[in-house]
């Protein structure tokens, strides 16, 4: 990939071999996050930051986590994830426990519920990135290209910084 030292105008920046290859992964992650997330929505009756928690509390398992682990696991705000825990509690996905290891805290685990939802719209997510994700590439290119965005994500969350 061409990598040019020097930027002098609009033309090439917009033109900037990285520029450009950043910009197709937005627009690519855009616009699979909007075909996703309104299957999601339109098969399972959940968004897909709901999906997203529903995934992160399957895999932590019983007891659950704390609000703070599921913000700094989607990047979110402690307001924000409150907010988001509140309307799948009051949608029957989540139950906030008391955390056995500290009497002040609070869990949040799956409910029977929680757990029916996240398996069905696993399901719709799954044969819907075969379709849209997985289809395109070729089919030797596929299991790289999953372990390089692997790569990338780590890479990413551990340049964040941390929640207190």
């Amino acid at each position: 990939m061409e990598e040019r030292a020097e930027i002098s105008t609009a033309k090439e920046a917009a033109e900037n071999d990285l520029v450009l290859a950043f910009g197709r992964l937005q627009g690519a992650a855009n616009r699979l996050e909007y075909i996703l997330g309104r299957s999601l929505e339109e098969e399972c009756g959940i968004n897909h930051l709901t999906f997203e928690v529903l995934l992160i509390l399957g895999r932590a398992g019983a007891p659950g986590l704390s609000m703070r682990v599921v913000a700094q696991e989607q990047v979110l705000t402690s307001g924000g994830v409150t907010r988001l825990v509140d309307r799948m509690e009051a949608a029957g996905l989540v139950a906030r426990v008391e955390d056995p290891d500290d009497r002040r805290g609070r869990l949040v685990r799956l409910t029977p519920l929680g757990e029916e939802t996240v398996v069905r719209a696993s399901r719709v997510h799954v044969e819907n990135i075969r379709r849209h994700f997985l289809a395109p590439l070729p089919e030797e290119d596929r299991d790289r290209f999953a372990e390089d965005l692997r790569v990338l994500s780590h890479s990413a969350r551990d340049a964040l910084p941390r929640l207190p």
